[in-house]
């Protein structure tokens, strides 16, 4: 898919209602993520729904010139130009990692597009600012060679963009997420780039949010998997 000068690799895996799921990876989000972590709705899910898969602006097989004007809402703009190519005026969002900020900035943008909504160990700002720095930087050292238009103001403002806000949640602010009307799910995060605190923020903000705080570890992860299944299809549309 081509946005302006954007080309953004997206995958589809089954058929049924859309799901939109947003990779794990930081600047590195790429559709071959989920095959890395303990639970993947390419596993679990893509028998029973068309669930799209996508490689973040920058990562994988997805490109995009650097300017220094690109942040969260950089993001939200792809993701929603993906399902506009699909033709996809409404579908449920899960998002891993660095997809919970990218989530998040979908249903701040447009709301009506979003049926239900999963999030697990979403990143966040807990004393831990300087990783998602060093983070950054590992991922603009590989990229830079190939990048000769990025000048280091262009790289600098990017990364302030993306990780030097006081928002807990990177992409929006935490008065907003009293006013997230869609059903939600957080599965709890419980390690340096995905604290607890960010996950417990998210599911006490959110009217009506529920939260798993046990779910990677061999012996929880059926029945997270199943309480992810049952959620998504309490009302199915």
């Amino acid at each position: 898919m081509q946005r302006d000068d954007a080309t953004i690799h997206y995958e589809e895996h089954g058929a049924g209602f859309p799901i939109l799921a947003l990779s794990p990876g930081g600047m590195r989000s790429t559709a071959d993520y989920w095959e890395k972590v303990p639970w993947s709705p390419v596993r679990s899910l893509a028998g029973d729904y068309r669930v799209i898969t996508m490689d973040q602006r920058n990562a994988g097989s997805s490109t995009a010139p650097v300017t220094g004007r690109e942040g969260w809402p950089t993001y939200t703009a792809d993701q929603l130009a993906l399902l506009d190519h699909l033709g996809i005026e409404r579908c449920h969002v899960v998002g891993m990692c660095i997809g919970g900020p990218f989530l998040l900035g979908l249903l701040r943008a447009a709301p009506e597009r979003f049926a239900r909504v999963v999030a697990l160990q979403p990143i966040g700002l807990d004393g831990n600012r300087e990783a998602f720095h060093e983070m950054f930087d590992g991922w603009r050292d590989e990229l830079a060679p190939n990048h000769p238009e990025a000048t280091e103001e262009a790289w600098a403002a990017y990364r302030s963009a993306m990780y030097d806000t006081e928002d807990v949640l990177f992409s929006v602010p935490v008065s907003f997420l009293s006013t997230i009307g869609q059903p939600l799910l957080v599965l709890r995060g419980n390690d340096q780039y995905h604290p607890a605190s960010a996950s417990e923020l998210l599911a006490a903000s959110v009217p009506g949010a529920r939260l798993v705080r046990r779910w990677k570890e061999p012996e929880h992860l059926p029945s997270a998997t199943a309480a992810i299944a049952a959620f998504l299809t309490e009302r199915r549309p």
